[in-house]
C-alpha cells in the first residue's frame, strides 16, 4: 500500500474515531433537556439550530435532532430552516469523503451507479431509504458527485424525514431521546423506501440487460 492511500484511511479512521468519541461523551438528551430554555427565544433557538448543524457531524447526532427541535419551538413554520440546515449539516462528512476517500474499488463502484442513475436521481434515491444520513453523505463522496448535485438531492430527499420531525417536535408537549430516535411512522419508511426502489429499479434492470448482453458478446466473440 502507498503512503498516499495509507495516509487517507489513517485520516478517514480517525475522524471516525473521533466522532465516536464525542457521540459517546455528548448524547442529544444535552440540547433536549435544555429544549424549554431554548424555545422561550426565536432568536435563541434559531441561533442554537445554527451552531447544533455546525457541530452536529463532530458528534455523530441523528440530523432528525434539527427537525424535531425546530417543529417543537416554531412548529410545522420550522420546516423550511429545518429542511435547510440538515441539508447543510450533512455536507461536511460528504466534502472529506470527496476529499480523501475516493481509492479503491469502492469509488469506482460508486461512480459507475452514479454514472449509470444519475447524480441527483442517486442522491434523492440514498436519503429516501431508511439509512443513517452520514453514510448516505460519505457514500456520496466517495462516488465522486458534485457538491451542487449532492445539495439539491439530499433537499429533495430529505423533506419527509424532516417533516416527520418537525411534525413529532410541533406535536410532542416535551422533548426526550426517545422522540428524536422514534419519529417516523412506519407508513412514511415504507414509503419513502418505495419511492427509492422505484426510482432506481428500472436503473438496475437497465443495468442488468446492458450486462447480460455484454456477457452474450463477449461470449460469441470467444466462440
Amino acid at each position: 500500500m502507498d503512503r498516499s492511500r495509507l495516509r487517507v484511511r489513517l485520516l478517514l479512521g480517525g475522524a471516525v474515531a473521533l466522532a465516536v468519541a464525542l457521540g459517546l461523551v455528548a448524547s442529544p438528551e444535552l440540547v433536549l433537556s435544555r429544549a424549554a430554555w431554548l424555545v422561550a427565544d426565536p432568536v435563541r433557538l434559531v441561533v442554537a439550530a445554527v451552531v447544533l448543524a455546525a457541530v452536529r457531524p463532530l458528534l455523530a447526532w441523528p440530523t432528525t435532532l434539527l427537525a424535531v427541535l425546530l417543529g417543537y419551538g416554531l412548529g410545522v413554520a420550522g420546516a423550511p430552516l429545518a429542511l435547510a440546515l440538515v441539508t447543510l449539516t450533512s455536507a461536511p462528512p460528504f466534502l472529506l469523503a470527496r476529499r480523501y476517500g475516493r481509492v479503491g474499488g469502492l469509488a469506482d463502484a460508486g461512480e459507475a451507479v452514479v454514472d449509470r442513475a444519475g447524480g441527483i436521481r442517486s442522491v434523492v434515491a440514498s436519503r429516501l431509504l431508511p439509512a443513517p444520513s452520514d453514510v448516505v453523505s460519505v457514500a456520496a463522496g466517495i462516488a465522486g458527485v458534485r457538491l451542487s448535485t449532492f445539495l439539491l438531492g439530499t433537499a429533495i430527499g430529505e423533506i419527509p424525514w424532516v417533516v416527520a420531525g418537525v411534525l413529532a417536535g410541533a406535536s410532542a408537549e416535551s422533548l426526550l431521546a426517545s422522540d428524536v430516535l422514534d419519529v417516523f411512522d412506519p407508513r412514511v419508511v415504507v414509503g419513502a423506501a418505495a419511492t427509492a426502489v422505484l426510482l432506481l429499479g428500472p436503473v438496475a434492470y437497465r443495468w442488468y440487460l446492458d450486462r447480460g448482453k455484454a456477457d452474450g458478446t463477449a461470449s460469441l466473440d470467444d466462440a
